[in-house]
């Protein structure tokens, strides 16, 4: 446990790395709330909400696969500047954009064969009709939202905070402004409904990506970094490294939206009303997440930098504190579902049916709050250690291998619904914050053991662990 003496300490560094991020990945989710809540003023609102939650969450799966390919520089570039490396920061940044450029083609392809998948998954017609080209309009932003991925995550590790929740709550000014006029038709401009929303999202990422090559640009010339003189030259042996990193977070973050895409097809097979209360509680939910999730960064970042100091104990402090911070809100999060889960609903739509069905799920999700706050939390301070594996392996495990099944069991053949699914992936996440929890205090252990033996291994920024 941290002691709070340490705790007074590490508050403030954290808390000013972290809600920069936190207001970042709030501004976030908030584009896609307000989406959601856009279609829902739309005359068929089960249907469109449908069609956003089911074409959104099958673009993300692939979109953040290739987010968490790049999650290697908070390593990388976290331990670089806390070794004081500028030069070794620019270097990792510029093979993340290679990266980046490659990866978008592979990403974009698999939308273009979501409707025959769709179709033999049974999903509604009338729910494919409109998620296939929203999909289609979401994929046009693949590459910014790549490139924004990469430059963040430079940026974050080198704490430059403030530029990235500027980008992005200015983004949902754009996305929101792109939805009235393309949903609904304003100053002469079709009324495209749903799709209309995709592509407003797509300008929104390419606004996003701007904003931050932008800033690190004129920050490069004010301060005189030296970016602009990295060897362009790519390092293969460097994008190797942030695969290696990357592939393990990239997995895990795949497993977990993987996980909820699915459940999201299947409770497409119950009907649109269903389909419409999941993506307002896994909207709900989503946002709750983005906290631990902005804290979770920041403790990659502080962990990786404490490391690159050859400091575990500061490492160790570090962590443990983000973690508290993580699992501290989310308990506050839990009795907010329980309280006001009507208020939340409404805020969506008038459908008192589709309102009904999300009051369950709500309390299905404020069961897994507190764990999802530890798990989140403690993911970010073992990657600044570089250890992407664990997670990984415990998403794998909990999700598919426990939670999916059962929640499949207790929607299908027990009957329970959507609620049986959110059942199962509720006990998953509780399974999944208690073994990383346990995971991190023993990485703690061994890490201070080994500087009080002498045995700390040195390691260079971009080196093996």
């Amino acid at each position: 446990m941290i002691r709070y003496k340490t705790f007074r300490a590490e508050l403030g560094p954290t808390l000013r790395l972290a809600l920069p991020l936190v207001l970042a990945e709030l501004g976030w989710m908030s584009m896609a709330i307000v989406d959601t809540m856009m279609v829902g003023r739309l005359p068929q609102s089960a249907v469109a909400i449908a069609a956003v939650s089911l074409g959104g969450i099958l673009v993300n799966v692939l979109g953040f696969f290739g987010g968490g390919l790049l999650i290697g520089l908070d390593t990388m570039v976290s331990q670089a500047f806390g070794a004081g490396q500028r030069e070794d920061c620019h270097r990792s940044l510029l093979n993340g954009i290679y990266l980046s450029l490659a990866l978008t083609p592979l990403l974009m392809a698999p939308i273009w064969f979501f409707e025959p998948m769709l179709r033999a998954m049974r999903i509604a017609p009338d729910v494919i009709a409109l998620a296939v080209p929203y999909s289609k309009a979401l994929a046009w932003g693949m590459l910014p939202l790549l490139l924004y991925f990469a430059v963040r995550r430079c940026m974050q590790a080198m704490n430059l905070v403030g530029p990235i929740a500027f980008a992005l709550i200015t983004a949902n000014l754009i996305n929101a402004g792109g939805n009235l006029i393309l949903i609904y038709g304003k100053l002469g401009a079709p009324a495209m409904g749903p799709v209309g929303s995709g592509w407003s999202t797509s300008g929104a990422r390419i606004y996003l990506s701007a904003v931050l090559v932008g800033y690190l640009l004129w920050y490069d010339r004010r301060h005189r970094t030296r970016l602009l003189r990295t060897p362009i030259q790519p390092d293969l042996r460097r994008i190797r490294r942030l695969i290696a990193l990357g592939f393990p977070a990239a997995m895990q973050i795949t497993l977990e939206i993987g996980v909820f895409a699915l459940v999201t097809a299947l409770i497409g097979r119950l009907g649109a009303v269903s389909l419409a209360s999941h993506q307002i509680a896994l909207n709900t939910v989503s946002f709750t997440y983005m906290v631990p999730l902005g804290v979770s960064s920041a403790a990659a970042v502080r962990v990786g930098q404490a490391m690159g100091r050859e400091d575990p104990q500061a490492a160790a402090d570090a962590g443990g504190t983000a973690i508290f911070l993580g699992a501290a809100f989310m308990t506050c999060m839990s009795v907010v579902l329980l309280v006001v889960p009507r208020w939340i609903a409404r805020a969506y739509t008038p459908d008192a049916a589709i309102i009904q069905s999300t009051i369950g799920l709500l309390a299905a999700g404020a069961a897994f709050q507190l764990f999802d706050g530890i798990q989140t939390v403690a993911t970010g301070a073992l990657r600044g250690v570089g250890d992407t594996r664990t997670p990984m392996l415990c998403h794998f495990t909990a999700y598919w291998l426990i939670g999916l099944p059962l929640g499949a069991y207790l929607c299908f053949r027990l009957r329970w619904g959507a609620f049986g699914l959110w059942a199962g992936l509720s006990l998953a996440l509780i399974l999944i914050g208690i073994v990383l929890l346990f995971v991190w205090q023993r990485r703690v252990r061994q890490m201070v053991h080994s500087r009080a033996t002498n045995a700390y291994p040195v390691n260079s920024p971009a080196g093996q662990f």
